[in-house]
């Protein structure tokens, strides 16, 4: 679905590499996490994230930010440094309290070297120097297989490579090469981060990794959950675009544990938007009961149903499925008793032109209600709706 902006070989390639590290840190207020993992109970989700008492729960999500695209030219480090902007705006306007990065946070089929965690560590940067907590799901450009590009076998030729020397996806046993870093390598980079609440996720469902589950907490009482928040591997990159049968049990075997009754709220994030997009997508504009800014491509689905989306119409707990992917569309919809809604296309990587921005979502424990609007680069917040 991307659209690669071209140039000349740059030989400061590095030296920018370093400055955007540099970059990534300004207007940071804090390295240290704001809080910790709580412990778990029996049958509570993996990892635990407690609300701030007397406040509601903020998250922002961060949608295709495409890291490392075009890294051989000028113009990709410099959309890099674009999207830092975007995101620590975001992040001074709204002060969320969690931090949501919904796919495709690398452009891996134009990263020449393994060094894709030193890309996805800048990408994250904003978040954790301001002591940000995050989650994340891998999309289907993260561990993509490099692409050559054809003007790299005319003049100037192939660029010089630079070898990642302390990087945790090069391992020194083989030379520098142009293989890519898969996803487990990219999750064990990732989860290194104190600020990291990210997953492996069950063995049993590999190559689909980022399958996991955490339970926003109640201020008064750290074991009583306030929303579950699923995490879903919807593929693409290195294997089809696709949420497994697999997955699907996964999801009702751990939410038949973490939430038997259903009495809790249940939130899902994944990357590329099931066939139920194209079902409700707008035709013309943004018509009600849809809330949006921008319909401007149709639904890119992934490629088979499996029966995901009739488990969840299903549960009355479930209120509405996040993606990233389409990065024309910024719209929520209704279908059945739940919501289908896309971020807001926040990095300056990847294809269209369209202003960047994030969809913030804030929950409110008593009673419980789940309120979206999306936040521009500009600091214009539009869009505003009430999920539940």
């Amino acid at each position: 679905m991307e659209t690669h902006h071209g140039g000349q070989w740059n030989k400061a390639f590095l030296p920018l590499l370093l400055l955007l590290s540099v970059f990534s840190t300004v207007g940071s207020s804090s390295s240290a996490i704001r809080f910790r993992l709580a412990p778990l109970a029996r049958g509570a989700a993996e990892r635990q994230v407690p609300m701030q008492a007397g406040a509601p729960f903020k998250i922002a999500l961060f949608a295709d930010l495409h890291f490392g695209e075009d890294a051989w030219t000028d113009w990709g480090p410099r959309q890099d440094l674009n999207s830092i902007r975007v995101m620590s705006t975001v992040l001074h306007n709204e002060n969320p309290d969690f931090v949501i990065y919904l796919g495709d946070v690398i452009t891996a089929n134009n990263i020449m070297i393994a060094n894709a965690s030193l890309y996805w560590d800048q990408a994250t940067a904003p978040a954790r120097n301001r002591g940000i907590p995050w989650a994340s799901v891998f999309g289907n450009h993260d561990d993509a297989a490099f692409e050559w590009p054809l003007k790299w076998f005319s003049a100037p030729g192939i660029p010089p490579i630079h070898c990642p020397q302390n990087t945790t996806s090069y391992s020194g046993e083989e030379e520098c090469s142009f293989k890519g870093t898969g996803r487990l390598n990219l999750m064990t980079n990732e989860i290194k981060h104190n600020g990291s609440f990210s997953s492996y996720g069950p063995r049993n469902l590999w190559p689909s990794v980022s399958n996991y589950v955490l339970q926003v907490s109640s201020p008064n009482d750290p074991q009583t959950p306030v929303a579950f928040l699923y995490f879903l591997d919807s593929g693409g990159g290195s294997y089809p675009e696709v949420i497994s049968s697999g997955q699907v049990e996964w999801f009702r075997q751990k939410a038949e544990e973490v939430n038997p009754d259903s009495r809790v709220p249940e939130i899902i994030f994944w990357h590329i938007p099931s066939t139920a997009y194209k079902v409700v997508a707008p035709k013309f504009g943004i018509p009600k009961p849809c809330v949006g800014s921008i319909n401007k491509e149709t639904v890119a689905a992934q490629e088979v149903e499996t029966g995901m989306m009739d488990l969840l119409v299903n549960r009355t707990s479930v209120k509405a499925i996040f993606v990233g992917h389409n990065h024309g569309l910024d719209w929520c919809c209704p279908y059945e008793k739940l919501w289908l809604c896309y971020a807001r296309h926040t990095g300056y990587g990847g294809y269209g032109d369209w202003p960047r921005g994030a969809r913030i979502l804030e929950i409110t424990q008593t009673p419980f209600s789940l309120q979206s609007w999306i936040r521009m680069e500009d600091g214009n917040v539009h869009s505003e709706v009430v999920l539940s």
